[in-house]
């Protein structure tokens, strides 16, 4: 299946910047799901990204009801490319289809209501175990460092799995 548009959900803006991007980089349009249902007809195929909360994609049963999703992008903290089989898992992916996770983002200004209120508490949690820890990993320093002082890790680097699956299914 080659997608037709990219339907995104965003809650902290991070997956809206890549779906832009990748919007860009293949001159596909882009719809927030909201915006997609009075643009796009159902069934049409798309590629999927949401933001990540233990391990669901936000918005994904929504858009694979109205639309064929012929693959899925996860906005998380965590590193490109991790938890891959757990939000297979947690959203009943099928195993043939492409799964992507990409590093976005943390910033608690950001955050609202219940969210705010998950991440404060998750973030003292992580944050005082990872601070506590001496031998950190480069993903557990980075981790660290997006829970204390926050940021944006979005960047087109972690693209290029999602944009060589793209110019494969374009040839197909």
């Amino acid at each position: 299946m080659k997608p037709e548009a990219i339907v995104y959900t965003s809650n902290t803006g991070y997956t809206a910047e890549y779906a832009r991007m990748l919007g860009e980089s293949t001159g596909l349009p882009v719809y927030d799901l909201n915006a997609a249902a009075a643009q796009l007809k159902p069934g049409t195929e798309i590629l999927y990204l949401g933001w990540l909360m233990a391990g669901a994609v936000k918005g994904y049963k929504a858009a694979a009801k109205r639309y064929r999703v012929c693959a899925v992008c996860g906005v998380c903290m965590g590193a490109t490319g991790s938890q891959l089989e757990e939000v297979r898992k947690a959203n009943a992916l099928p195993q043939d289809m492409p799964l992507f996770t990409l590093q976005g983002g943390f910033d608690l200004s950001r955050l609202h209501g219940v969210y705010r209120f998950m991440m404060v508490v998750m973030g003292r949690v992580v944050g005082k175990r990872l601070a506590k820890k001496a031998d950190r990993t480069a993903e557990e320093e980075q981790m660290l460092q997006l829970f204390t002082k926050g940021g944006s890790c979005v960047s087109k680097e972690h693209l290029a799995g999602v944009l060589a699956w793209l110019a494969a299914a374009e040839l197909a």
